[in-house]
């Protein structure tokens, strides 16, 4: 074999391995956060040999002269793809929570998201321009090269988060997750009021199956994602916490009913009966919360509507797996009425068992 043809081998099997590493790279649910990161650097260890394979090709990109909108639009999704990757690789170290601890930018789990999905999309586009070019049947191509898109973005903003929530089973040390810094609160104790699934729904025996689902197993026992990130803030403020309890028919067991349910309280505006939660002695309240259909479920706004907060500072901690705050702000602050209201952090569901110190950090943030 000589030596061009072995290159152009060599270029295609690794062209092909990183595909497939970003195929598995988005199934991370299953493969865990250690092969997860490891296939990371995987991934940018084949993109340099890649480089150094195709160094004469990438260089031609920016000599001048004719060349067809087709050749055109691939350089542009070929530069495209390089700054993304680069942002990824960026990214990657942020959201690292086991070879790059100590890189502490750009750690937002959503931000990281995107980019992936955006670098699997583009790397789709910039792999079929390819054929593209050199086929005749230029409609087929398109065609191919538009669903691979589509099917790329589904993947990356649809698939993930669906098979996080049903296939996901999450397990922690309640006292390695809830223990870490202490805060200084400027001025006196908040108090933390917070909804979670686990007392407002019926649950059945078999539920743990799915505890990827707003759920966790802390200490083998069934607990609410959102009660732990209430926990985490009140162990770093030495402060107390209400939660708020549907008085009424509970939620169901299943996940995916339960969002049904959700969707339908929304659409009604409902506002389900919940216990009282006693506000009156404090200036200043944390609210953790989880993200339904954009925005706060209808029990917190229930307890937004229903009860005297005129005065008070209402600090905002959503839990969410894909879209920050969504519009669950300003609905806040229109139930709220005569509450300021101020965003602290958007917490993406995977990030919660690991979220103390951040939630720390914003803290201190804020307090300052």
């Amino acid at each position: 074999m000589d030596k061009r043809s072995f290159t152009k081998k060599a270029g295609i099997a690794v062209d092909v391995l990183m595909y497939l590493i970003l195929l598995v790279q988005m199934l991370y649910v299953f493969t865990g956060n250690t092969l997860h990161e490891w296939l990371g650097i995987g991934f940018f260890l084949c993109l340099i040999i890649h480089i150094i394979i195709k160094r004469k090709v990438i260089a031609g990109m920016w000599k001048g002269g004719k060349k067809s909108a087709a050749r055109r639009f691939s350089d542009i999704v070929t530069v495209l793809l390089f700054l993304c990757i680069i942002v990824l690789m960026l990214s990657s170290m942020g959201v690292s929570r086991l070879l790059f601890q100590w890189f502490r930018f750009m750690g937002s789990s959503d931000l990281h998201r995107y980019l992936a999905t955006a670098v699997l999309t583009l790397a789709v586009v910039h792999g079929g321009m390819h054929g593209y070019i050199r086929t005749k049947k230029k409609k087929t191509a398109a065609f191919l090269i538009a669903a691979g898109a589509a099917a790329s973005i589904a993947i990356g903003l649809a698939l993930v988060p669906y098979m996080n929530r049903h296939f996901r089973t999450v397990n922690v040390d309640r006292r390695q997750a809830v223990e870490g810094e202490k805060v200084e609160w400027s001025g006196s104790k908040p108090l933390v009021v917070y909804f979670t699934r686990v007392g407002n729904t019926d649950f059945e025996e078999d539920v743990d199956a799915v505890s990827g689902a707003s759920l966790m197993l802390c200490d083998g026992e069934l607990t609410g994602s959102n009660y732990l990130v209430a926990e985490m803030v009140c162990d770093a403020l030495d402060c107390q916490m209400e939660a708020i309890t549907v008085t009424g028919k509970k939620y169901p067991s299943s996940y995916g009913d339960t969002v049904s349910v959700a969707g339908r309280e929304l659409r009604d505006k409902a506002r389900p009966d919940i216990a009282p939660v006693d506000v009156s002695g404090y200036d200043d309240i944390i609210l953790v919360y989880p993200l339904w259909w954009g925005t706060v479920p209808m029990p917190v706004a229930t307890f937004l509507e229903g009860t005297d907060l005129s005065g008070k500072h209402i600090y905002l901690i959503a839990t969410q797996g894909s879209s920050g705050f969504s519009k669950s702000t300003a609905d806040i602050r229109d139930m709220a009425k005569g509450a300021d209201v101020t965003e602290v952090m958007s917490i993406y569901c995977d990030d919660i068992p690991t979220a103390r110190q951040s939630i720390a950090d914003e803290l201190k943030r804020i307090t300052r």
